[in-house]
């Protein structure tokens, strides 16, 4: 039994007999594999990658310190691109959730504008219930029936090649249809949807756009899109501030260096 010292030329001597054999084994089957060489990597069973065997060999001690230089000089190089690589992502990252946050409150303010204009114009019966006085174009009656039967006239028939067309107006708000395309079991069809929209230029919808078929329920659907401009300002809010919870982190990495530049 001849024995080898770990982290030697020992270990280096029996590694290539190890792949001279294996080498010799892989022609005699035909089971050749790809090699390739890293004069950079670290050797696991000796500790020494190849330049440090070279200069072992060569007997030359300026070559050895100069490949365990070269080494420490790969293993920095690597360290400093990874540093690089993670700080670009968290900018990245950075860059993308300070437009959102930007982009969130620019559209809770418009929405706060909207439903002051709103609640300032709303108009009540006796017993104190919100009036929805629509005004459908080309329907002079304000009659529910009737303004609910215009509303799913409209939503059978309407095609406004995916542009918003305006049919009324709602506390000076505007009501428009928009037909868009969809598609449900493999068929694509058309649908229609309904929208109001204020000053803000926000367009609010209920019941994902689609107007009820009972009349009442229908001639409800603009006021009732209107009244949920307070959960959707809560909601943005929520949003903003889980996404602006990354932002002191995120900023650090923007302003930060790599520990061993210098």
């Amino acid at each position: 039994i001849i024995y080898a010292v770990e982290k030697s030329l020992d270990s280096y001597k029996f590694n290539l007999l190890h792949n001279k054999q294996l080498f010799i084994s892989q022609l005699k089957t035909n089971n050749m594999g790809s090699r390739t060489i890293d004069e950079g990597s670290m050797d696991e069973k000796s500790g020494m990658n190849f330049s440090e065997y070279v200069a072992i060999l060569s007997g030359n001690t300026d070559l050895l310190e100069k490949a365990k230089l070269e080494k420490k000089i790969t293993a920095l190089e690597s360290e400093r691109q990874a540093f690089a690589k993670n700080k670009a992502a968290g900018m990245i990252k950075l860059k993308d959730i300070t437009q959102r946050v930007a982009a969130n409150t620019e559209t809770v303010s418009r929405m706060r504008g909207d439903w002051e204009i709103f609640t300032s114009r709303i108009a009540k019966d006796k017993e104190g219930n919100v009036l929805n006085p629509v005004q459908l174009i080309g329907v002079p009656s304000s009659d529910v029936k009737v303004i609910g039967a215009k509303l799913n006239e409209i939503a059978d028939n309407a095609a406004t090649n995916g542009e918003h067309y305006k049919i009324g107006t709602l506390y000076g708000f505007t009501l428009s249809v928009k037909t868009e395309n969809s598609q449900k079991e493999g068929l694509f069809m058309k649908e229609n949807r309904f929208f109001i929209e204020g000053e803000g230029s926000i367009k609010y919808t209920h019941n994902n756009g689609h107007m009820a078929s009972d009349p009442k329920l229908a001639s409800l659907y603009f006021l009732s899109a209107l009244e949920k401009i307070p959960k959707l300002i809560e909601k943005y809010q929520a949003d903003t501030e889980k996404i602006a919870g990354d932002l002191p982190v995120l900023r650090e990495v923007e302003t930060g260096t790599w520990r061993k530049e210098n």
